[in-house]
């Protein structure tokens, strides 16, 4: 389940129907409410939130919205309403997908050549990995090019077993933030609190950055950089909202 996917605006975008954003404490947890109307989620379900500050988190987006309601950028509400409506009833399917992504990980995978590129990714990528190891047992093999390397199955099994670990608002975000890294190791820095956000994403591009160092960077992936990077500072967010 890429979370990251699968979203479409509707065609025409509703407009701002709301003044006041106000956050409640319920019996539960938390809830955002709309000129006092308790938010739902697409399939009307209220909206309880774990902490304050992942409610806080919603609210602002809700704030932040002027003529029209641009959902595309509501990233965190997004979360919460998958954390809500679609995570309880697929843990263990979005737990295989982020094994499987573990499986082959980016910061597994180093540069054959030039000698530039790989001196870079070893010195981003290795401490990572070491961390990895160190704190959560998850002992990855590194290969050389893009041929395809097993991972050790206890590794994948404890990726796994740490996403089933998870609250479904928590599991919701690691599963956001791997396909958006490229890799389970880079998400569960951030969810560890080992790397921000943007850090974690900068080290997903290193490849990229080489590449736009040579042959400069276009306006359309600009663009795509600069979106990416806001998901990935939004998610170090959610993350220390669902700590707080």
């Amino acid at each position: 389940m890429d979370l990251r996917k699968g979203f479409h605006e509707p065609a025409e975008k509703p407009r701002k129907f709301y003044k006041a954003v106000t956050v409640i404490e319920v019996e539960g947890g938390w809830q955002v409410q709309l000129d006092s109307r308790n938010l739902r989620t697409p399939k009307a379900q209220l909206m309880v939130l774990p902490t304050r500050a992942i409610a806080e988190l919603v609210a602002e987006e809700w704030a932040a919205q002027t003529d029209v309601i641009e959902m595309a950028t509501m990233h965190a509400t997004r979360l919460a309403n998958t954390a809500i409506e679609t995570i309880g009833g697929s843990r263990d399917g979005v737990a295989d997908q982020i094994a499987d992504y573990a499986g082959s990980d980016l910061v597994c995978y180093f540069a054959e050549e030039p000698a530039a590129l790989l001196t870079r990714q070893q010195a981003a990528w290795e401490p990572v990995l070491a961390r990895a190891e160190a704190e959560e047992g998850l002992r990855f093999e590194r290969c050389s090019g893009i041929v395809h390397r097993e991972q050790p199955g206890e590794t994948l099994t404890k990726v796994r077993e740490l996403a089933l670990s998870l609250d479904d608002f928590a599991l919701a975000g690691l599963a956001f933030g791997v396909p958006l890294f490229g890799s389970a190791v880079l998400a569960i820095g951030v969810l560890r609190g080992w790397l921000g956000g943007q850090e974690a994403y900068d080290l997903s591009r290193i490849d990229e950055v080489f590449q736009e160092a040579t042959w400069g960077i276009d306006e359309e992936a600009a663009e795509r950089t600069a979106r990416l990077g806001v998901e990935a500072r939004m998610l170090d967010r959610w993350f220390r909202a669902l700590a707080n």
